[in-house]
């Protein structure tokens, strides 16, 4: 009876010594079975850089950073007196060229014929002058009573006394014999050339007034209200939420696969545990520093990693960039 009992004894305890050992079995591989890989990446969105093709100066600025703005929303005023400076230029030429244009069209009056003779003559009187002064500077010049500078400029003097001169002359002439066919269309031809580039200016001062290029938020303003800015200098990043994407960095080993169009599961923490789907439309190679290095000299192999990105099935509310993303492999 008692060699049974310790036989039965024996017996409990076996068992109870084969369920401890297979609880601690299933307890272990459910400890060390290995979690499948996570891969972490980001939410980026299309970025435009807002900038003028005028230098000035910042006047105000119509939205601040965090501002939803619309296509075509004036951003911010440029002050840019040259702008405003060269159009009046611009308007000036343009009234001269068809001034030009009206005389060579119409002929000249006789107050004009008149008018230009006696600047001719004029221009004939200040020439006479001013080359009797010259040759008597000369005689000066030869006996060392003045410098040679006192010559050169009187020199100078007479031969632009002769230009003005030639020059009225000239006038005078065109006057009485009015203007040629060739001078007609010359005129014709400035008064176009004065108008494209009064219309160039004019095109300049509607870059004084900055507008969104899409609908989005206003990410950045680089510049201060007053601060000067250059050319195609960068003033407000707009961001568009609307075309968002993700960017993962995948090791090779762990692409498993996948390809340009197939699905991948996403997860935002930033917006809780819910998962979207994603459509996967860009995998490219990295750059060479992005290379997973072998640490052993057999049983590895440097694996490559590769960007991919993918954009949501429907859009995220609430998916800003810069926010994480976690999507599981197909590994396991």
């Amino acid at each position: 009876m008692e060699k049974t009992k310790k036989s039965y004894n024996l017996l409990i305890g076996i068992i109870a010594l084969i369920a401890i050992v297979a609880i601690v079995a299933v307890v272990g591989h459910l400890v060390s079975k290995p979690e499948p890989p996570v891969i972490q990446g980001q939410a980026e969105a299309a970025e435009y850089r807002v900038s003028g093709k005028v230098p000035g100066r910042i006047e105000r600025f119509f939205v601040n950073e965090g501002d939803f703005v619309h296509k075509g929303d004036t951003l911010v005023e440029i002050d840019s007196p040259e702008v405003r400076a060269k159009l009046a230029q611009a308007m000036a030429v343009r009234s001269a060229a068809e001034a030009q244009k009206e005389k060579a069209l119409t002929g000249a009056r006789q107050e004009q014929i008149a008018a230009a003779y006696e600047l001719w003559q004029k221009a004939a009187a200040g020439e006479e002058v001013m080359k009797k002064s010259y040759e008597r500077a000369g005689r000066l010049y030869a006996q060392n009573v003045i410098s040679a500078q006192k010559f050169d400029e009187a020199e100078a003097q007479y031969k632009a006394a002769k230009a003005t001169c030639a020059a009225a002359k000239s006038q005078y002439d065109m006057a009485v014999n009015g203007a040629r066919k060739e001078d007609r269309e010359a005129a014709i031809a400035l008064v176009n050339q004065a108008s494209a580039a009064l219309t160039e200016v004019e095109s300049y001062l509607g870059e004084l007034y900055l507008t969104a290029p899409a609908d989005g938020i206003i990410s950045a303003r680089f510049p201060k209200a007053g601060e000067l800015v250059g050319q195609g200098s960068p003033i407000m990043a707009v961001t568009d939420l609307d075309d968002a994407w993700l960017t993962f960095s995948i090791r090779e080993d762990m692409l498993c696969g996948l390809g340009i169009g197939d699905e991948l599961t996403v997860k935002i923490p930033a917006l809780g545990d819910k998962t979207y789907k994603t459509k996967i439309t860009y995998i490219s190679v990295l750059e060479s520093y992005a290379t997973w290095r072998a640490t052993l000299d057999t049983g590895s192999y440097d694996a490559k990693t590769f960007e991919v990105r993918c954009v949501p099935a429907e859009r995220i509310d609430g998916l800003l960039p810069g926010m994480t993303a976690i999507a599981l492999s197909n590994c396991r």
